[in-house]
């Protein structure tokens, strides 16, 4: 497993500060792991998560972009929304598909945390909606394929 990291935001700042409410703010950490899938396949990812705090905490770690922290990047899913306020923030999406996946018709939500808890594990739950994401894929690469096409004829 590799190290979780401190990363800065696109435009390198490492804290970024609530537009709300300037005493608290918040910082990302990354991690590059080896997921396997529930069907047995292996895949690198890339984990973000979000720490947050008082500004002047924060502040005061003396974080900089590279900092190497103990711990791990976990997922957690639910049927419950982790926002009231806005709870579609945080659904959890089939790839570039923006199909919203489910088990019993219910969204499912989800977010990754950072802990200092090396045992904690994963908390995954497994949609049941595989044959809508199928088909919106297979329109997706058949649109792709007809703009090609298209675009093909255009240029003759």
């Amino acid at each position: 497993m590799s190290k979780v990291t401190v990363v800065a935001d696109k435009n390198g700042n490492l804290i970024s500060v609530s537009p709300n409410n300037p005493e608290y703010g918040w910082f990302f950490v990354e991690q590059e792991l080896f997921q396997f899938s529930t069907t047995g396949w292996l895949k690198k990812v890339k984990r973000k998560a979000r720490i947050m705090g008082k500004t002047e905490d924060l502040l005061s770690t003396g974080y900089r972009e590279g900092t190497s922290l103990p711990g791990k990047i976990v997922v957690v899913e639910s049927l419950t929304p982790f926002n009231a306020e806005n709870p579609d923030r945080d659904l959890k999406v089939a790839g570039e598909t923006g199909v919203i996946c489910r088990i019993d018709d219910q969204p499912i939500y989800r977010q990754s945390f950072y802990t200092t808890n090396v045992n904690a594990s994963d908390e995954l739950i497994t949609h049941d909606n595989s044959d809508e994401i199928r088909d919106v894929q297979t329109a997706q690469k058949e649109m792709s394929s007809f703009k090609m096409k298209t675009e093909e004829t255009v240029n003759l």
